[in-house]
Formats: structure tokens, sequence, C-alpha cells
């Protein structure tokens, strides 16, 4: 199924009209013509069948033939992720996570960041592409960086996690992880969280987890995070 994103469209609609870029996508590229189907998603849960019924490059118009309302998942993973070094490795953590299933993404900014801006525009295509790609109908809700203490002194709901490689106690992940619940997971920079960091999240309810065995990069790590939480849910 090929599947269209478009966030203007909404239960109960009858017809709905591309705009130019998505028209001549559809019309140019894909060769859509008029009784052809298209698939819609608004990323609030519903799927749209439609029908063209105006094959124009500037302008395509469809009818909507059928909708359907899909259910969220038992659980919301908010994953709060330092932003790396190369936006590159950004990139792929959030294509990998929306298409296992992430939730809520917040960039944090810690001591030991290197990077601390990011085209807002170009990483939400990409979780576009990730969601149509993976046929999923609950669009991953991205915020603006924040600050980390800022971002731990937020009051969050269910589970909180905190993912950081200092030789301390800590439980593995995948091993506290309950099902159907809200869960919060921070992920820090390459230089990790500072101690300072790690002390503040503590103090604030976060538990600390280990990811596994061996040292993560921050996009792998947030990835394995993500993988955790919906195997849980399986």
């Amino acid at each position: 199924m090929q599947l269209f994103y478009n966030p203007d469209i909404q239960p109960g609609d009858n017809a709905f009209t591309f705009d130019k870029e998505e028209s001549r996508h559809i019309v140019k590229v894909l060769r859509k013509k008029e009784g052809d189907k298209i698939h819609i998603t608004n990323g609030k849960g519903q799927l749209f069948t439609s029908e063209v019924i105006f094959a124009n490059e500037k302008k395509c118009e469809v009818k909507i033939t059928a909708e359907e309302t899909f259910e969220p998942t038992p659980y919301t993973l908010h994953l709060a992720v330092a932003p790396t070094k190369m936006n590159d490795r950004y990139e792929w953590f959030l294509e990998k996570a929306t298409e296992i299933g992430v939730h809520e993404i917040t960039p944090v900014i810690c001591e030991h960041s290197e990077r601390t801006n990011f085209k807002a525009d170009r990483f939400e295509k990409i979780l576009q592409s990730a969601m149509k790609q993976s046929a999923q109908f609950y669009m991953p809700k991205l915020n603006e960086p924040v600050h980390f203490d800022i971002f731990v002194n937020a009051q969050f709901e269910g589970q909180l996690f905190i993912a950081h490689c200092e030789e301390t106690d800590k439980k593995l992940l995948k091993n506290v992880l309950q099902p159907k619940q809200q869960v919060t997971i921070l992920i820090g920079p390459e230089g990790d969280f500072s101690t300072k960091e790690i002390k503040l999240a503590l103090d604030k309810g976060y538990i600390p987890v280990s990811l596994g065995n061996t040292r993560l990069r921050t996009e792998t790590a947030a990835v394995v995070a993500a993988h955790s939480a919906a195997f849980v849910n399986e």
C-alpha cells in the first residue's frame, strides 16, 4: 500500500485536494489518473481510501470512498535524545525509531553536547517518510530542543529511565520495562551525561539503566531503547 500523509484531512471529509508539490508527485511521478485509488493518513490514527477525480499536476483532487480508524498502541514511548555531532546519524535514529514505534521525541541539550540545533523541517520530513514507509497511521511528535535540566524538571507520568555509561548500579532496561505504560527514556550525547546531570535525573525519580554490555553510539542506544519498549509490548 502506497501511503500519503496530510494532517489536514479529517474524519467525515468527502473530498480532498492535494497541494502543488504532492499533486505533481501523484500525477507526474506516480502517473495516477482519474479512477485510481490513493490511501491517505492524517497521522492521527485514520486511514482514508480515496479515488482520483481530477488528475492535475497543480491540483489533484480525490473523493473519499472509505475511512478507518486504528487504535493507538497500548503504551507510549517518549525518547529524549541528545543531538549527535553529525546530523545524518540523528536522522537515521529518527527514521528507525519511527519504523519500530515511537510516540514523542525531544532533543535534549546536555553539558557534553557538541550540537545544539537542527533543521526541524528536514527532521519532520524524515518522520513522515518513515511513518508512510512502515504503513503506520500515527505521526510521532517532534519537540523543540530543550536543555537537560529543564526537561528533567518537567512532570512526566509512567516509567522514567536514564541510560548512561558510568559504572554504577544499573538495571537492564529490558528487565524493568513494564507493558502498557507511559515510558520516558533519556539518551545522552557521545560524551555521555555529566555526573551532575545523572544525579539530577536520579533526584527527579529517573531509574538508571543499561542497554547491554557494549558501549553504544547515541543513535544506536536510542534505537535499542525503542525496540526494547516495542518488544515488551508485543
